[in-house]
């Protein structure tokens, strides 16, 4: 297929437009993908935007994204023109040290459509195919294309390595945060119990099974801070911070039990700065964990979409043509209560 296509592009950071582009070539062990559903992630691509995280310029950004097979390469027997799919947006080299050693996500050469190498907010994209994965007709793009946070989040329940019975706390209640909550209640956890914001928001995890929600004080944290010491004296196992903000990290700790985890699941801001007690988490023998990508989990996050025990479709709050990209962005970054998933349509057909 040749031809041009719309895409947003940044040509530098802070700086992008809608423009017609080349469609992609398709190689051999390649698919291209018509791009119908590509959400917006707060984190990674108000990061991208602005020149950090993987940026790497010029710039199609968009690493959440599914679509329906244009064009199969001429090596792929398993793909053909029609069928509908998502795709894991990493590509591995398999020959660095890293890969090498069986650790594919630490890859030193690590290409991610949307973040180094072009993405899904455009009306065609390539994959190889190994990377693409077939949906159902059940499951509709805008719920396909939230594979990818759903394997991130399924990475993070892998480096959490829970014990049965254990108790969760997590703060924050953005998009990927309540996905990562419904994986948590779907889990062998003995409690799990979410402080955030926002009523709306609580109130969905509520629909969403979870029985024990606390809203968050933003002006005076010890207002919360006294519920969570009230219902659980003991501490939590686990704690998750989904906000990203230092001073809720800061205060969150004290919830912790002796031996306890402390997962950073949220995308920090590049240049805060997180103070700790080192004799305090010393003294306590916590551990500090982190979770910034995935690879590897994207069957394990269609199954979960596929079967319900993620239900995507009550976290998308806005749609967009791809035109209105600026617009979508500025809603995602400002968050706040009503909105959760911004998700653009390059391709309404």
């Amino acid at each position: 297929m040749s031809g041009l296509m719309r895409a947003n592009v940044y040509g530098k950071p802070c700086d992008c437009e809608i423009k017609q582009i080349p469609i992609p070539e398709c190689k051999e062990n390649q698919v291209l993908i018509k791009v119908m559903s590509c959400g917006i992630c707060k984190g990674a691509d108000v990061a991208l935007a602005r020149g950090s995280f993987l940026a790497r310029f010029p710039l199609v950004n968009g690493h959440e994204f599914s679509g329906v097979i244009a064009k199969a390469g001429s090596g792929v027997t398993q793909f053909k023109e029609g069928d509908r799919v998502t795709a894991d947006n990493t590509v591995l080299c398999g020959d660095c040290y890293y890969c090498r050693r069986n650790q594919p996500l630490y890859c030193e050469n690590f290409y991610s459509l949307g973040c180094n190498a072009p993405g899904g907010f455009a009306e065609y994209v390539v994959q190889n195919a190994d990377k693409v994965f077939k949906i159902s007709d059940n499951l509709s793009f805008n719920e396909a294309c939230f594979a990818e946070p759903v394997a991130c989040a399924i990475h993070t329940m892998d480096r959490l390595q829970m014990r049965y019975g254990d108790d969760v706390l997590v703060f924050g209640t953005g998009p990927t945060g309540i996905i990562l909550i419904q994986l948590l209640l779907n889990s062998c956890a003995g409690r799990v119990v979410v402080c955030g914001p926002s009523k709306d928001k609580l109130e969905l995890l509520k629909e969403l099974g979870c029985k024990e929600t606390i809203l968050m004080d933003r002006n005076d944290p010890g207002v919360h801070e006294s519920r969570l010491k009230e219902i659980a004296p003991g501490g939590f196992d686990i704690l998750v911070d989904t906000t990203a903000s230092i001073e809720v990290m800061e205060r969150s700790i004290k919830f912790a039990k002796m031996g306890g985890k402390f997962m950073m699941f949220a995308m920090p801001h590049e240049s805060a700065k997180w103070t700790i007690e080192p004799d305090y988490w010393y003294l306590h023998e916590l551990t500090l964990l982190t979770s910034w990508a995935q690879t590897h989990c994207f069957d394990r996050a269609v199954s979960c979409l596929e079967s319900g025990i993620v239900k995507a479709n009550k976290l998308v709050t806005h749609e967009f043509d791809l035109d209105e990209y600026n617009k979508g962005i500025s809603i995602a970054e400002k968050g706040g209560p009503g909105t959760l998933k911004v998700i653009l349509h390059p391709n309404y057909k």
